[in-house]
């Protein structure tokens, strides 16, 4: 063979397997990169409602590839006998963000959080049906009543937005959905408030009648309305004025003095001093 000839095949090999151990390890290492360690978590094996008690029944495992969802459980033992705060559904992976804390137990106790209350608010049959208020949902606190003194009477009924974007925990005595996923008709809704606002809404509910606002969860901006009074509805736009009379003047003290001169008999009579002022 020509030694020409030859030394130009050999080259041509050397080229081509040089040429295929990069590509060889370029694919690899692209391989190696989507091809990440598996890793066990927790899931759960049916549908798990809001107040439930995970028992072992409940849960399973599965293998996710990539990076974990935050909070993620890997340990049955560390979901068991805990209170679900938020609703889990089959397959879902378990979060410790959608478990009450350790120790908490289940129901509506375990679905409130550190220094808030679940303050219980009756309300009418229409405001609790039609999916007005179910859990999770957000809404504004009206009251209407006679504000006390004087002053308002001649207003009439006034209602008055009391508090403003909160939480519903519960409606009824049951915190679930009827078997059709469709709200019960209930008369008492709990409520997530601070200390405060419970004592407000207790006060409120022994002296007003409370009427539950819906409003969007993504709207969290506070309005100020200032309050609506019965004589604002048929003033025609024009605000009505409230007349304050001032009261009338006390009447004048008079002294009636008698006086005997022997067997002369008078009878002198005098405002009191602060009368004639």
């Amino acid at each position: 063979m020509n030694r020409r000839l030859f030394l130009i095949l050999v080259s041509a090999f050397v080229v081509a397997a040089a040429c295929s151990y990069l590509v060889y390890r370029v694919v690899g290492n692209r391989l190696a990169l989507t091809q990440q360690k598996a890793t066990r978590v927790i899931v759960a094996v049916t549908d798990v409602k809001l107040g439930s008690v995970l028992r072992d029944a409940d849960l399973s495992t599965t293998d996710i590839s990539g990076p974990l969802p935050k909070g993620a459980i890997l340990k049955r033992q560390d979901a068991i006998g805990r209170g679900v705060v938020s609703d889990l559904y089959q397959g879902e992976p378990i979060l410790e963000s959608r478990l009450a804390a350790v120790g908490s137990g289940g129901g509506l106790a375990a679905t409130i959080r550190q220094g808030m209350r679940a303050c219980a608010v009756k309300v009418d049959e229409v405001v609790g049906v039609a999916g007005f208020v179910t859990p999770g949902m957000r809404v504004d606190v009206l009251i209407s009543g006679n504000p006390p003194g004087p002053a308002n009477l001649l207003q009439g009924t006034k209602v008055k937005t009391l508090l403003q974007n909160i939480e519903v925990l519960s409606a009824g005595t049951d915190i679930q959905k009827d078997a059709e996923g469709k709200p019960q008709q209930v008369q008492v809704v709990n409520l997530l408030v601070t200390p405060d606002q419970a004592e407000l809404l207790s006060l409120a509910s022994n002296q007003a009648k409370i009427q539950l606002v819906l409003r969007n969860p993504l709207d969290t901006r506070m309005a100020h309305p200032p309050g609506t009074a019965m004589a604002a509805l048929f003033s025609d736009g024009v605000k009505p004025v409230v007349s304050h009379r001032a009261p009338p003047p006390p009447a004048a003290r008079i002294y009636l003095i008698e006086v005997f001169n022997g067997a002369k008999r008078t009878e002198e009579k005098f405002v009191a001093a602060e009368a004639k002022q």
